[in-house]
């Protein structure tokens, strides 16, 4: 495909990302997740401290600077989403039957991460309105967390969260998609620099910088350390082999999209660190143990500004800038199979938001106690999402082939790319995502 007739693809017929500012702040959005905040501080201080950044960040560049750059490419050049670009890339092989099947796993796995996470992300909006009313601040947090993550006990917010994301999509891409992340992302940084800036002048608060970041290289001799680091770093960025095609799909072609990618990596890591900021101090000013999971954010942290002068206030900020990275995310996830089904069903685009938002629903009403789905959300996470991932990876790099997509790669840019970029998206970093298949089985979960 030559450079003119890149230019004269028409845009998707959802519309299109008005800018490049736009598209990295809605791919942050769906970047910058509930795993960012509560697992991320968990890990850098448990894995070394700073001395863990070292192979966080080599991988998030690694992953950031070819995976997310070729899933946005592929979406680019197709113009289409998860089932369209699989399709595409085993089409040039004359196997286009077997991409139509195989897009379907990576399209399920963004549609079974949906349905775990509206409801997790309604625990969230839950405990908001309970620190808004101040129920959250009066009642044992561990009782109110039980409330909530009982059968059918979290009903309400739970439907609140899904309906609030298809009234976003129903708007479309640049009006809804676009719109909201400009407005949520950048709330989400300034309440959690808030947040961070007031946990720093709390006593104690010292032994939580000191968990963070000061380095423990003998971690980095450890293996476990470099498996954490890089399925972090991995899952951290959503590279599904679904999510972040659609966005590329919406991009403009003059656009630059291996730089677009790193500068998501970048903020990306800034969320994560600004997470942890706001989160260890505290845990260690008030002496509570270091958890990880749900627990951190449901338990620890109520507890946390039940404690704390203002305490109601900055339970209000916290779990309100927590729903706005939720929803950026659970938004890209509603939208790679949205933008399928319109594709491959020919269904209008109120049909399929309202239908993904319905089986969303449906299908969580019934995990809505905590082990439920906690096991729905280890199953898509460990087995389907990372199998997706390498679908994605193999079809682009290998299938379809890196010269093809280096044409995309190079659209809109001002210069070729690197040398070393085709050597390592084929010999680095596609072994890679299968090897985090693998150590995702081992470990029984690595992200």
């Amino acid at each position: 495909m030559s450079n003119s007739q890149n230019n004269l693809r028409p845009p998707h017929k959802n519309g299109s990302f008005t800018s490049s500012l736009g598209f990295i702040i809605a791919c942050v959005g769906s970047a910058v997740g509930l795993g960012n905040i509560w697992m991320f501080p968990y890990r850098l201080g448990q894995y070394g401290g700073a001395a863990f950044l070292i192979p966080y960040l080599f991988f998030i560049f690694l992953f950031g600077w070819v995976g997310l750059s070729a899933e946005f490419a592929i979406g680019r050049r197709v113009r289409t989403g998860t089932l369209g670009s699989y399709e595409y890339c085993f089409e040039s092989r004359g196997k286009g039957k077997i991409g139509r099947i195989l897009g379907w796993i990576p399209l399920l796995g963004s549609l079974g991460i949906a349905i775990g996470y509206s409801i997790i992300l309604g625990w969230v909006i839950r405990s908001c309105a309970g620190a808004v009313t101040g129920s959250l601040m009066t009642t044992d947090a561990a009782e109110y967390f039980s409330q909530a993550t009982g059968n059918f006990g979290s009903l309400p917010w739970h439907f609140v969260t899904v309906a609030l994301v298809c009234i976003v999509l129903l708007t479309g891409v640049n009006k809804g998609i676009e719109k909201i992340s400009k407005i949520l992302m950048p709330l989400f940084f300034v309440l959690f620099l808030v947040l961070a800036v007031r946990v720093g002048f709390l006593p104690g608060a010292a032994k939580g910088y000191e968990f963070l970041f000061v380095p423990k290289w003998e971690r980095l001799l450890q293996v476990d350390t470099w498996v954490m680091a890089m399925g972090q770093a991995f899952f951290s960025l959503s590279i599904t082999g679904s999510g972040m095609i659609v966005y590329g799909s919406y991009l403009e072609t003059k656009e630059d999209i291996p730089k677009a990618s790193i500068h998501t990596a970048v903020f990306d890591t800034l969320a994560a660190l600004l997470s942890a900021l706001a989160i260890m101090p505290a845990v260690f000013a008030f002496g509570i143990d270091v958890t990880r999971g749900p627990s951190l954010m449901f338990l620890t942290m109520p507890d946390i500004f039940h404690r704390m002068p203002l305490g109601r206030l900055f339970a209000v900020l916290f779990f309100l800038s927590v729903a706005f990275a939720g929803i950026t995310s659970l938004i890209n996830m509603f939208e790679a199979v949205i933008e399928s089904w319109q594709h491959k069903f020919k269904f209008p685009r109120k049909i399929a938001v309202l239908l993904c938002g319905g089986i969303t629903f449906l299908v969580g009403v019934f995990l809505e106690s905590e082990p439920a789905v906690g096991n729905w959300m280890d199953f898509i996470s460990i087995v389907v999402v990372p199998i997706g991932a390498v679908l994605g990876a193999v079809s682009i790099y290998y299938i379809l082939g890196f010269d093809k997509i280096k044409e995309e790669l190079e659209q809109g840019r001002d210069k070729p790319l690197s040398k070393l970029f085709g050597p390592v998206a084929k010999f680095i970093y596609v072994p890679l995502t299968i090897l985090i298949v693998l150590l995702g089985f081992i470990y029984k979960g690595i992200g």
